[in-house]
């Protein structure tokens, strides 16, 4: 009886550091978050061809994800660590990806998981941006 039962997505973004999306990746939620980020620069390659840094979280230690980020891009990946004291202190630049997921929490079909396929979940992100980006203009 372990184990979730209900299926679940997954949402990788690369944004830049004004939190605008260069690239976005779903993957069903049994896949690492490490694997759907290289899946996500995988297929944004091209676009990402200018980046010479990776910001990522603790969850993103290790060389094998450094080395796989530098292999498909040439980028180097810089981990955002917490302090040791576990005490609350704002990570400036961990932020930037949470303020765009918050953006995105602001749209209904995103804030739940409501569709079926994955790849509608990727249009439903992508429209998610186009109305923001419309408003801010």
């Amino acid at each position: 009886m372990a184990g979730k039962k209900i299926s679940g997505i997954k949402i990788h973004i690369v944004t830049d550091t004004m939190g605008l999306p260069h690239g976005i990746s779903a993957t069903t939620a049994n896949v690492g978050d490490r694997e759907g980020v290289i899946e996500a620069i995988e297929s944004y390659a091209p676009n990402l061809s200018n980046v010479s840094k990776i910001l990522a979280d603790g969850g993103f230690t290790g060389e094998t994800f450094g080395k796989a980020v530098f292999l498909l891009i040439g980028a180097e990946v810089e981990i955002a660590k917490r302090s040791e004291l576990h005490k609350f202190a704002v990570i400036p630049k961990r932020w930037i990806v949470e303020r765009t997921f918050g953006w995105l929490e602001n749209y209904r079909r995103l804030w739940k998981n409501c569709e079926r396929k994955i790849e509608n979940t990727v249009q439903m992100t992508v429209l998610a941006f186009i109305s923001l980006l419309l408003r801010r203009w």
